[in-house]
């Protein structure tokens, strides 16, 4: 039994109205808690990954149309902004959100990691894929400041795509910033999930 490639983009074919996504809202988020606990990963004590998917930017898109009410006029800026944050079949697309409550604390760590986002990578079977940011806005200011999130691609060749796939690999999740060194190793269940987020 072979599994459907998993779907790249979202057109306005895809999109609910707010009323019929009401009546399923409650269990579609259900169903997104357990799917996204595989899909992140601690890095650190204030770093989070959220790898993302088809199925968590269509959540995303359906949720900021429930919160701004923008209807028709407002779903084309929103698919505009999540498709490419939906794995395109080579990649790994993460989101990473430096979280830390007291703002004081999370202004001084951010102050210290700008360009953060360019020393990002994952480690497996001896080869290295480093994250290329997005470059819609710039997330590292002109003061050295990081943003608390950012959006990252991981770009597999399709040899490191098998290596990656291989059942039990170990794989390496780091950040080489001189003031927030840190790695984590990804959970099988992590790994196996995002395994399939590769075509």
């Amino acid at each position: 039994m072979t599994t459907a490639p998993a779907r790249t983009v979202l057109s306005r074919a895809d999109i609910l109205s707010m009323e019929d996504y009401a009546r399923i809202r409650a269990d579609k988020r259900r169903e997104m808690v357990a799917v996204k606990k595989n899909r992140r990963v601690s890095v650190g004590p204030s770093a989070t990954f959220h790898f993302e998917s088809y199925d968590t930017m269509w959540l995303q898109i359906h949720e900021m149309l429930r919160i701004e009410k923008g209807g028709e006029e407002q779903i084309a800026g929103e698919l505009l902004a999540y498709n490419p944050l939906i794995p395109k079949g080579e990649e790994l697309v993460a989101t990473l959100m430096f979280e830390i409550d007291d703002p004081v604390r999370r202004a001084a760590l951010l102050n210290r990691l700008g360009g953060v986002e360019n020393t990002i990578s994952l480690q497996f079977a001896g080869e290295t894929a480093i994250a290329e940011p997005e470059r819609d806005v710039e997330r590292t200011s002109e003061a050295g400041k990081a943003s608390s999130v950012h959006f990252l691609h991981f770009t597999l060749t399709p040899a490191q795509i098998v290596k990656f796939r291989k059942e039990g690999m170990q794989v390496i999740l780091g950040i080489g910033h001189e003031q927030y060194g840190h790695m984590a190793i990804l959970p099988e269940a992590v790994r196996s999930e995002l395994a399939r987020d590769f075509q």
